[in-house]
């Protein structure tokens, strides 16, 4: 029988946790009201849940004041102009005309040719001070601040002579520096190195104009696009170090906006062996349109663009056009039923489409939302989830001494 617990705001969120769990037969919710009288055991039905979760994350989402809803633009400046003209010449699709055809030819052509967009030069440039590494992004935007990569690592245990395995782990929109932090040492506890990303103009990346990261998800189309391209490229030259030190088995591990860059690494980097997907939707467009924590984003967009278009334009930075090359990278798909942020009918659209083409990912289904699963106890169950997946992925390790592959040849 589902729990529901009356009293101060901060007892009815603890009640909805107790909600959500025993709806998913974690626990048995008589058995708290015999430790908390406050604790009221009621029958309640699916509705009501439902209801309870989307209540408490609309509260959670009002928690931040400080949106900023920016003006519509094409970002057609965004776009080199050698990849206009190629678009441009003849065979080579509609990019004449309006700034929509524009920015739509070139979608389409990244889109057909995304070997080519998400291709970049090997990372060597790279600084490490036992803790950090930095590096330059592969590429470059109008922020010099932005195009240096920044990433925490934590080494995790091994034996000389296993293989050695390590995850990239990007995190959500807008997270601070210490987000994922826990996540992160937790897999090195568990035998699996971490490199924690700040995504481009996160942390040390934003420029001094921003208090958010409005950058790689706005109202201007070309620029959204390209930072996410850019956090795609981060991600490969971050695998290029984990590399240069000896590690064999490389997985990612991403988060909400993170978890479709994670994606999108690991459809175009063989190296990349396992994706720990947490929270998805197989069109970004459809996120940003219809996702509560995006609404300010939205409301730029509305009344210059439709629904159709921008998804379009947005093609190249989605996970829809790219499941067929997740063949052979083992997935985990996690998404959480009360979700308002990424839309559970999105969410299952996108399993089906793994399921379609035989791909057989793992599924995990959250009993919470989208702000929720950050809340305990649900970032405790989605951290087990996410980490028993990515060891039985990237293999055993073994026992050992601490430290880093080529601290130990």
């Amino acid at each position: 029988m589902p729990a529901v617990v009356f009293g101060r705001r901060a007892d009815i969120d603890i009640g909805v946790a107790l909600v959500g769990l025993q709806g998913a037969g974690v626990l048995d919710a008589d058995l708290f009201h015999a430790h908390d009288p406050r604790i009221v055991a009621l029958p309640v039905g699916t509705d009501l849940i439902a209801r309870l979760f989307h209540e408490w994350e609309r509260r959670l989402v009002a928690t931040t004041t400080d949106r900023v809803v920016r003006p519509f633009e094409w970002g057609l400046d965004w776009i080199p102009q050698a990849e206009r003209s190629a678009v441009a010449r003849p065979g080579h699709g509609a990019a004449a005309g309006s700034p929509a055809d524009t920015l739509r030819g070139w979608a389409a052509d990244a889109t057909a040719h995304s070997e080519r967009f998400y291709a970049a030069p090997p990372g060597r440039d790279f600084r490490f001070d036992g803790r950090q590494v930095r590096f330059p992004s592969a590429f470059r935007t109008p922020h010099p601040d932005n195009d240096t990569v920044h990433g925490r690592y934590f080494p995790a245990s091994f034996r000389p002579g296993e293989s050695r395995r390590a995850v990239v782990v990007l995190p959500h929109w807008n997270a601070d520096p210490n987000s994922h932090v826990a996540l992160a040492g937790l897999l090195a506890r568990f035998g699996i190195s971490a490199v924690r990303l700040s995504l481009p103009y996160h942390d040390a990346r934003m420029p001094p104009e921003l208090h958010r990261a409005d950058y790689i998800v706005s109202a201007n189309l070309g620029r959204t696009v390209q930072v996410c391209r850019q956090a795609v490229l981060d991600t490969r030259r971050a695998v290029d170090w984990l590399e240069s030190r000896g590690y064999e088995r490389i997985g990612v591990l991403g988060t909400s906006l993170g978890s479709c860059l994670a994606m999108l690494a690991a459809a175009h980097d063989a190296r990349i062996s396992a994706a720990a997907l947490n929270h998805i939707s197989p069109y970004f467009a459809d996120v940003v349109w219809e996702g509560l924590s995006t609404a300010h984003v939205r409301a730029g967009l509305e009344g210059s663009i439709d629904l159709e278009t921008l998804r379009d334009a947005w093609l190249p930075i989605s996970p829809a056009p790219f499941l067929d090359r997740m063949r052979g990278t083992r997935t985990l798909l996690v998404y959480a039923r009360y979700d308002l942020s990424f839309p559970v009918r999105l969410s299952r659209q996108l399993v089906a489409g793994f399921r379609r083409r035989g791909l057989d990912p793992e599924v995990f289904v959250l009993p919470c939302g989208h702000y929720s699963t950050g809340v305990a106890p649900f970032n405790w169950l989605d951290g087990f989830v996410l980490i028993r997946f990515l060891r039985r992925a990237l293999g055993p390790l073994g026992r050992g001494s601490r430290g880093d592959p080529q601290m130990c040849r």
